[in-house]
């Protein structure tokens, strides 16, 4: 069973003896289809990893209480990743750390089981274990890192997107 967990990217800096430590703050949750099991802007304190099963990851197109034409569509969501157990994705690590509002909602595709996890445990495991939260932090970090520099280049192809857009005759 340690290979199983050696195989979780969030743990794979860890030493064998620093998973044991690790596992009793992770219990099993199984998640039928069409649940979501984070919800864009609700209070968050958990974090999940899918070892098994399917999700999609949405964001509101809108900000609350505006109005432009894009509120005619359907759904106005948009899907950031279809994403399966393969690689084992970790979500609710931002609001494990500052316990905040979700910045996405995570809906079950298929029948799926996480690991969970709750940030007073997160955090009492880093405060008895510090390098073992070390790990972990810097993991998470890096995740992160990734994640805003994936946005910030999104964000530069939008903006070029709407300024040629706005640039061209007849606007």
């Amino acid at each position: 069973m340690t290979d199983f967990w050696k195989s979780i990217p969030l743990f794979q800096e860890l030493a064998d003896d620093e998973l044991a430590p690790v596992k009793n703050i992770f219990h099993s949750v199984s998640v039928p289809a069409g649940t979501n099991i984070i919800t864009e802007g609700d209070e968050g304190d958990e974090m999940f990893i899918l070892v098994n099963g399917k999700v999609r990851v949405s964001k509101r197109m809108l900000i609350k209480g505006m109005n432009i034409p894009l509120t005619e569509m359907k759904n106005p969501r948009k899907v950031l990743a279809n994403l399966d157990d393969s690689s084992y994705p970790v979500f609710g690590e931002i609001a494990l750390i500052d316990r905040d509002i979700r910045s996405a909602t995570v809906a079950v595709v298929e029948d799926s089981e996480f690991l969970v996890t709750h940030r007073d445990r997160f955090f009492e495991l880093a405060e008895s274990h510090p390098s073992i939260g070390c790990k972990l932090f810097m993991t998470i970090g890096r995740r992160l890192s990734t994640t805003v520099r994936r946005s910030n280049n999104e964000i530069v192809k939008l903006t070029t997107a709407l300024a040629l857009a706005l640039s061209r005759p007849g606007r």
